[in-house]
């Protein structure tokens, strides 16, 4: 069965929405980069119509998200690209927004450094990045069990939670406009591209 299920996914696709609609009413090409299981995709492309929804993804996820987006006849919803960060060249297409969910904590450093680098050139003036997931504040974890999660994270060997004050240093050309406060001890980053 090629459809996966992510039970986070599910806990938290609908209050990332409700930070999502009044954020994105003027946004019309959004880039998904790391679509996983397609979940988020189905869900937030079905109530922000207005939006063109592109998923992205490494090749093996490729099967879950296509059977997620095979379930409703969304018009504006696309299959998923091929787009691993460091390796592929950014999508040939007008993109006004990238969202990306729990992904900075499974990259290795570098490849967090290029992804905010790619975005920042990529996106026109004016564009926005929405970035959820678990960050570190000035250093310091938000919660215990997200200290628990970031050291399970580097023992199975992924990149770890970052610090918000590194993607910072990384993202030049974006401004950090907003910093949610999010159920499970985590964060919505919002970024604006800036002259």
């Amino acid at each position: 069965m090629s459809k996966r299920f992510s039970q986070s996914c599910e806990n938290n696709k609908q209050p990332i929405l409700d930070q999502l609609k009044p954020r994105l009413v003027n946004q019309r090409h959004l880039l998904e980069i790391g679509s996983g299981t397609g979940q988020h995709a189905q869900f937030f492309a079905k109530h922000l119509p207005h939006l063109c929804w592109q998923t992205s993804d490494r090749p093996d996820n490729h099967p879950s998200i296509d059977a997620w987006i095979a379930e409703l006849n969304l018009t504006n919803l696309r299959s998923p690209l091929s787009f691993t960060i460091g390796e592929d060249n950014w999508p040939n297409q007008p993109i006004d927004t990238v969202f990306t969910a729990n992904t900075a904590h499974i990259m290795q450093s570098e490849e967090v450094q290029i992804m905010m680098a790619l975005v920042a050139e990529h996106l026109p003036l004016q564009g926005l990045f929405l970035q959820y997931g678990p960050f570190n504040i000035d250093g310091t974890y938000t919660s215990d069990s997200n200290h628990e999660f970031d050291q399970f994270l580097q023992q199975e060997g992924c990149g770890g939670i970052r610090d918000i004050a590194e993607l910072e240093r990384w993202a030049k050309g974006l401004m950090l406009v907003e910093q949610i406060a999010m159920p499970a001890n985590n964060l919505l980053l919002v970024w604006r591209k800036h002259g």
